[in-house]
């Protein structure tokens, strides 16, 4: 990245990001994010991800900057202001000195049972959930190969290394290190086979699964923020040709973060 990049400001609709935002456009000559070589994004995780699903679509993928003006903010750098850690150093020295952190989505392709295909990215997780009372039965193929005939339970999830710290984590599914290009399988509140913990996948592979007794037990796929309901089959790979890249202040790294996560007690 070149020590002087163009920098573009995209902010979220909410209050406390828009109050920040005031701070930030009188500190620096914004471009349009056409014109921009990196996005500068501020609010919370799920601005940033929406921001994120939006480039998927256009023609060249360019760095993102996230500022934490929301919530959690798990993959936001602290705000601006924040003198304590950063004392007001200016946006653009900040960008150029980012840490880059690659993330690779993976593609959901669904078909639903009347036969209707669609697909969705999923930067974090595609997870697969009952949609009634009835426990999802779902058959389970890896590379084309059954490895599961029958999973019973609540569903089942696939997450990238940059997800395993959402949905997945929740889930007692593992924490991913950044660049490991692995993902991670897990079942959602597994009744049979009740001792199956998941499978730790390379990121090469194609992953299917087949809802068994779909009319008894229809099952949703979601892919981020995307739902497909009455599925009968899903199928999931990993796009490296859309690979985007995070960028994070020194030492306030993901990498860091997800190590963080690992030593809470």
């Amino acid at each position: 990245m070149s020590d002087d990049p163009k920098l573009a400001l995209i902010v979220s609709d909410s209050v406390k990001a828009q109050a920040g935002a005031q701070v930030l456009r009188d500190s620096h000559p914004w471009v349009s994010p056409q014109d921009a070589d990196v996005l500068v994004v501020l609010g919370g995780d799920g601005f940033l991800l929406h921001v994120l699903h939006e480039m998927l679509d256009w023609q060249e993928l360019k760095p993102v900057y996230g500022m934490n003006l929301g919530t959690v903010g798990f993959l936001m750098n602290g705000q601006h202001d924040d003198a304590q850690a950063h004392g007001r150093v200016p946006i653009a020295r900040r960008v150029a000195e980012a840490h880059r952190v690659p993330v690779r989505p993976l593609c959901m392709h669904a078909t639903t049972q009347d036969g209707r295909e669609f697909s969705y990215y999923a930067i974090n997780e595609v997870s697969l959930l009952r949609e009634t009372r009835q426990t999802a039965k779902l058959e389970v193929r890896i590379n084309g190969k059954v490895r599961m005939e029958e999973l019973a339970g609540d569903g089942i999830l696939i997450a990238t290394p940059v997800g395993s710290t959402a949905y997945n984590l929740s889930a007692n599914g593992p924490i991913l290190p950044l660049g490991c290009r692995m993902l991670a399988l897990t079942p959602l509140s597994p009744f049979r086979p009740r001792r199956w913990k998941g499978a730790i996948l390379p990121e090469s592979a194609e992953v299917e699964f087949r809802v068994r007794e779909p009319g008894k037990r229809p099952v949703a796929a979601v892919a981020d923020q995307k739902e497909v309901r009455d599925v009968s089959t899903v199928r999931i790979v990993a796009t490296p040709e859309k690979e985007l890249t995070l960028l994070f202040d020194p030492g306030f790294t993901l990498e860091e973060r997800i190590f963080a996560e690992q030593f809470q007690v």
